[in-house]
């Protein structure tokens, strides 16, 4: 089941507001998409926590081999 990249930046919006984000589908199946998500709150946190957390905005889109959506690049940094 393949997700459009507008319903990933929604998801993403909602749980960062004022985040610059950028959907790239890296394939034009609706499965393979890069994420960049630049935002404030990840000022003091390190890669990891800030992908943990974009991926918890997924709301479970990617859990299991039935997910909608079946990878994400995903780049993540505070604005400079």
């Amino acid at each position: 089941m393949a997700m459009h990249a507008r319903e990933i930046e929604e998801l993403i919006r909602a749980a960062f507001p004022d985040a610059r984000i950028t959907i790239t589908d890296l394939a034009g199946d609706g499965n393979h998409y890069a994420a960049e998500v630049i935002d404030a709150s990840f000022r003091g946190l390190n890669r990891v926590q800030q992908q943990r957390a974009v991926y918890a905005a997924l709301k479970g889109k990617m859990d299991g081999p039935e997910g909608e959506l079946h990878a994400l690049a995903l780049t993540t940094k505070a604005p400079q």
